[in-house]
């Protein structure tokens, strides 16, 4: 933690030798009560501020307050890591004019997907197929270790877990009572390099901190996605989750008023594996999310650099080295 705290004095000590350019104003940002989100918000918070000398306010919100307060009210400027297909009023919005897409700021999108642990994927090449699952139940001992009742992932996984033959064939369809406990199965699994299978998403802390290899299954048909995600479908059939769209978004206004700041929200962008590595660090160190950016500034410099004008690059040559 050293290096860590001796760079996040020296990047939030920038600030105090940062001259704040005219050319930018006040800026409000949304920090989803999700923690890749608030990562995008710090550090773009930080990149705005520094970079391009705008004054930056955080907004704390969830995504439905945050669409609606934009439609009414046309604020907060920016939306950070929408994940649009929850959101249908997204779409509806874009269509009117009133919001912006501003960038793919998960660029592999978000993944929801049956795993197992590399290390059972190597000793055991079957069982990252279902057949080879249903063939050896023992191997993943015996469970399938889902998300909690009432979660959007509880219907559809029942579905498919019916679909693909596991009832009955072994294989117990195990609901943790939350997301603490499912993140923890995995924990142990790994500290014990026990058998694991289950559900999980992507970028989380977990993933970044425990490899997986996800568990084939057929493409997705949005025909069959769709009635597995209802309690009462007829005719439940195998379909991978969809990978979801995550941007981030901004107001019209905000894209007239700020263009330099807007093109700059436009270029940050995150893979799955850069996300991960950070909030796994993140909850390693029981950070905050402003430290968390920090991390992220400090160990990826050669990746945000590229996001910046030639001018906000020269006023943040001090921490680009």
């Amino acid at each position: 933690m050293n290096k860590f705290v001796l760079g996040t004095a020296f990047v939030l000590g920038l600030s105090a030798a940062t001259t704040a350019s005219a050319d930018c104003g006040d800026v409000s940002i949304t920090e989803m009560d999700w923690a890749s989100s608030a990562v995008v918000t710090n550090v773009a918070k930080f990149l705005m501020e520094q970079g391009y000398g705008c004054s930056v306010t955080v907004v704390p919100t969830t995504t439905v307050p945050a669409m609606t307060s934009l439609a009414e009210t046309g604020e907060p400027d920016i939306l950070t890591e929408l994940w649009t297909s929850y959101t249908e009023v997204y779409e509806d919005l874009r269509a009117e004019g009133k919001v912006v897409e501003l960038s793919k700021v998960l660029t592999d999108g978000g993944v929801e997907a049956w795993w197992i642990p590399e290390y059972l994927a190597k000793a055991h090449p079957e069982l990252t197929t279902l057949e080879g699952i249903k063939a050896n139940p023992e191997l993943v001992g015996g469970r399938f270790h889902d998300c909690p009742s009432g979660w959007g992932c509880d219907v559809t996984n029942f579905n498919n877990f019916k679909a693909a033959g596991l009832d009955g064939s072994g294989v117990e369809r195990f609901q943790h009572g939350s997301g603490e406990t499912l993140a923890t199965s995995i924990a142990a699994a790994f500290e014990a390099e026990e058998p694991w299978f289950g559900y999980y998403w992507a970028p989380t802390s977990v993933l970044g901190k425990y490899p997986m290899v996800q568990v084939e299954m057929p493409d997705y048909d949005a025909d069959k996605h769709t009635c597995n995600g209802l309690e009462d479908c007829a005719t439940p059939a195998l379909s991978s989750y969809p990978v979801s769209n995550v941007v981030t978004a901004a107001t019209p206004s905000f894209v007239e008023r700020e263009p330099d700041a807007a093109a700059l929200m436009k270029n940050i962008t995150f893979t799955n594996a850069q996300m991960g590595e950070v909030l796994a660090w993140q909850e390693a160190n029981q950070a905050s999310y402003e430290e968390a950016a920090v991390y992220f500034l400090t160990n990826y410099k050669d990746v945000w650099s590229g996001w910046l004008s030639d001018d906000a690059r020269e006023k943040l040559a001090a921490i680009i080295k």
